[in-house]
């Protein structure tokens, strides 16, 4: 049953004032393919600084205001959001993990998508002068702990 609609499809913010709070973690993923030149450029070269640093900081402020961006999604107080950029050259691109928990009555996994999204456009808009076709893919959620539904763990 999809949450986000009533019994007559209409959409609605779903009414969690019922549920227990819990502590709540999501795990998600995205990656920004790139040439190895480029991807050098990623690793300390840019004109623009510290791409990787200034990406994870977007990331952090982009699950902050995931509730702006994304409608119906309830605002959650964040208890940790942590992103980690690293560089790989088997893409070769930067593979982003990023990490949402909170204790509260719904999850966080879009939180941690949002960080993860914002993160890997950041790396997109500073690195795009060197390189237009980068591509970001891969974009999903691979844990999410806590709350009625229990662990979940996306396949490898």
């Amino acid at each position: 049953m999809l949450t986000h609609f009533d019994a007559a499809g209409q959409a609605h913010m779903v009414d969690v004032s019922g549920k227990t709070p819990t502590t709540r973690e999501a795990v998600a993923e995205a990656v920004v393919i790139m040439s190895p030149e480029t991807l050098a450029l990623a690793q300390g070269g840019a004109a623009k600084g510290d791409v990787l640093g200034v990406a994870r900081l977007a990331g952090i402020m982009g699950a902050k205001r995931t509730a702006d961006l994304i409608p119906l999604c309830h605002p959650l107080p964040l208890d940790k959001v942590s992103v980690d950029l690293v560089a790989d050259p088997a893409l070769p691109g930067v593979r982003i993990i990023a990490t949402a928990r909170t204790t509260g009555r719904t999850g966080v996994e879009m939180e941690a998508l949002t960080a993860a999204s914002v993160a890997a456009l950041t790396v997109y808009d500073m690195l795009k002068a060197a390189q237009k076709d980068m591509r970001i893919e891969g974009i999903r959620l691979l844990k999410k702990t806590g709350g009625k539904s229990g662990t979940f763990e996306a396949a490898p």
